[in-house]
């Protein structure tokens, strides 16, 4: 088998996407399921959808939080006569109630979780039918979350599938997975335990004998491994088919190296014809955690470093595309993130099969956030949806953490504890693979932290509470006081605009006030990541956020409802300084960045010039006159320099050898300040941009030798 190609056979299996020519309308209808309703007057659409997409995203808390509707006729082929019918949602936030021709389906309470619901029962076929669909994104006090630090987008905001099977089929019905495990123990470059669990389903009326035969393919379609069985299959049930085999010398997922991938293709026979067909990707690693040395892969030390992830866009809430998720992995590439934390909900399944892809490893979590409820619903929710986040995503390599929540001791509400254990344990049931985790920002002594394999916390000194560089002698108190959990960095981050810049920011600005500098940001992550670095028991640290993002009730920085923490703009448009810092510590392909792109007009003329790299030197040229080499340890490297009135060209040269990198800028610096010194006092006092006009204005107090403010252009 090794020598053999495989070669895909026709796949009886139909995935219809019905993203199409849907009908909405924002508000709850009565009789909305009936199939004769006259929808003519209500909006036409395709998916996927927000209703949030606007309302979402500013300041308004009470942005439409409500039931909304969408119907489509969907015409059924008389040639799919004697097949089986699902209705497959990859998303809809959060309450979601189904309906086929006027018959009630189903209902699925969860945000961010596929399911899926049997419609063959339901569909006319031969002729057209009408799906019905109510959304609800009004709060439910047994569905988590809660409430959370970001919009609650509603609507239909993933691909909606009609999946068309023979009534012998691998279940979609398994908690909306695809019906496939891929177990993989034992790992190791010279051999591989691999365990294949099918779920099949017969829906017929009579005993079926099926063949399941799961062929194993590298990554070049070559056979790898055929593990067959051939079973009996009772009429109108559904059974787990266990397959095992080893994998020798198998070639390993390596992280962002080597991010090999195999797949599996798991195949339904009934005599000599190929009834069903599910093909799954497959990943060979291991890894672990010690307390001490941080995380290791396939046996050596890796560094687990990034950002976390959420997953709005400007203009399009969670309505995005799979080429807007390609823009997001193609910015994770370029600044060098090893991993994502994706919070602080379960994805699209595309940005999985992104991630293994490239190599870079996940933490996946429920959205379970800021506050609990004791009551039996909730807790079952809780667990529905743990349990459909890893069945949805056991077959992903680069998965290899379970989140069970982010800072769940808001007040008021109940201790936690109890929840998380269980939490915890299911967790370790559904996959003992893999180690289950949480994103605690309560006391360090709090019960909760605690209770998964993993600990993270969020921190955030010098923006939330304490004071910036504290962040170290908390960590080293902290691990001394554990020393044998594995504790590491969920969240750490400052807010940062594009519009709004100070000369001297050293004095941390109000978190929830208008002014978020971007200098403070850099010197916030050029702080927090010096102490990180120098504390390798950290077994992973991420920056809050990869992304500005919605979060409505906000107002604060440049924009309302907006957090911008981010080290992206949230159109993707702009890498704030920020990106660049770490794309100079996590990236080793030679790169130079001058900070300041955005701060075109300075404020003085007296500055330090800064500059990010990965060189072994850099040189800085303003107006074509050297300012001298400098070398740095730790990617920062500055000048003191005096800028001429008017426009200054700079360019930055940074050396790794005969290999040269360049970057350049313009600054303009005024005329009237070329003889003053800004003067900061505790206030936080600077000039910044605002963005709503783009002028240079004067932001707290400032010695009286400062002159006016000078009106100046954004460029």
């Amino acid at each position: 088998p090794a020598t053999s190609s495989y070669t895909l056979p026709a796949n009886p299996r139909v995935d219809v996407i019905v993203d199409s020519n849907w009908r909405f309308i924002r508000q709850d209808i009565a009789g909305a399921q009936a199939t004769k309703l006259d929808d003519s007057s209500w909006t036409n659409l395709n998916l996927p959808h927000s209703w949030n997409n606007s309302d979402g995203q500013n300041s308004v808390k009470d942005y439409y939080r409500g039931a909304g509707w969408y119907r489509r006729h969907c015409p059924v082929d008389k040639d799919f006569t004697g097949r089986h019918f699902f209705l497959k949602f990859d998303g809809a936030f959060s309450e979601t109630d189904v309906y086929v021709n006027g018959n009630f389906v189903g209902e699925h309470q969860g945000g961010f979780s596929a399911f899926a619901f049997d419609v063959t029962p339901y569909l006319n076929v031969g002729a057209d039918n009408v799906i019905a669909v109510k959304v609800n994104n009004a709060a439910n006090t047994n569905v988590p979350p809660l409430s959370a630090d970001f919009t609650f987008f509603g609507g239909l905001y993933r691909d909606v599938h009609l999946l068309v099977t023979d009534p012998v089929q691998i279940s979609p019905l398994d908690y909306g997975s695809s019906g496939i495990y891929l177990q993989t123990t034992g790992v190791s470059s010279n051999s591989a335990n691999l365990q294949v669990t099918t779920v099949l389903s017969n829906a017929t009326a009579t005993a079926q004998t099926v063949t399941v035969r799961s062929v194993i393919t590298d990554a070049a379609t070559n056979v790898a491994a055929i593990l067959t069985n051939v079973v009996t299959l009772q009429p109108a049930t559904a059974s787990n088919i266990v397959a095992t085999t080893t994998i020798k010398k198998p070639h390993l997922w390596n992280g962002l190296s080597d991010p090999y991938l195999y797949q599996a293709f798991t195949e339904v026979w009934i005599r000599s014809k190929v009834v069903d067909l599910v093909a799954q990707p497959l990943g060979f690693r291991y890894f672990s955690v010690d307390a001490n040395e941080g995380f290791f892969l396939n046996g050596r030390h890796y560094d687990l470093h990034g950002v976390n992830m959420h997953q709005d866009w400007l203009d399009h809430g969670w309505a995005i595309t799979d080429e807007q998720r390609n823009t997001n992995f193609m910015l994770l590439k370029e600044i060098g993130a090893t991993a994502v934390r994706l919070s602080h909900y379960e994805h699209d399944d595309y940005t999985y099969q992104l991630a293994d892809q490239n190599g870079i490893i996940l933490w996946s979590e429920i959205p379970l956030v800021n506050r609990i409820t004791e009551s039996p619903a909730f807790y079952a929710n809780a667990k529905q949806q743990l349990i459909e986040l890893i069945r949805q995503r056991y077959n992903h390599p680069s998965v290899v953490c379970w989140g069970v929540f982010n800072e769940i001791t808001m007040k008021p509400g109940p201790k936690p504890v109890n929840l998380v254990s269980q939490l915890a344990q299911l967790a370790a049931q559904e996959d003992p693979t893999r180690l289950s985790t949480s994103a605690a920002n309560a006391s360090d002594d709090e019960p909760s932290n605690w209770c998964t394999e993993l600990t993270a916390i969020n921190k955030y000194f010098g923006w939330y509470n304490g004071k910036l560089g504290e962040f170290g002698t908390w960590a080293d108190e902290i691990h001394a006081k554990y020393p044998n959990r594995r504790l590491g960095i969920s969240e750490y981050g400052a807010g940062g605009s594009v519009y709004q810049h100070s000369e001297e920011p050293v004095t941390e600005p109000a978190n929830a006030g208008p002014y978020h500098p971007e200098e403070y940001q850099n010197l916030f992550h050029e702080t927090y990541w010096q102490e990180m670095q120098a504390r390798p028991f950290l077994w992973c640290k991420f920056v809050w956020n990869m992304f500005d993002f919605a979060v409505a009730g906000r107002n604060e920085g440049d924009t309302p409802g907006r957090n911008d923490k981010g080290l992206v703009t949230y159109n993707r448009k702009v890498r704030k300084d920020a990106f660049y810092y770490y794309k100079a510590n996590w990236t080793t392909n030679p790169m130079v960045y001058i900070t300041g792109h955005t701060f075109t007009n300075r404020l003085t003329n007296t500055i330090t010039a800064k500059v990010y790299a990965n060189c072994e030197s850099v040189e800085l040229f303003i107006n074509g006159i050297s300012q001298g080499v400098r070398a740095s340890t730790n990617c920062v490297f500055t000048w003191p320099v005096t800028l001429s009135g008017g426009t200054n060209f700079i360019k930055a040269i940074g050396s790794n050898g005969e290999v040269h990198v360049t970057d350049s800028l313009a600054w303009v610096a005024p005329t009237l300040l070329s003889t003053t010194k800004m003067h900061n006092s505790s206030s936080g006092a600077a000039y910044h941009l605002n963005n709503t006009n783009d002028t240079l204005q004067l932001s707290g107090m400032v010695s009286n030798t400062v002159p006016q403010p000078v009106s100046a252009q954004l460029n």
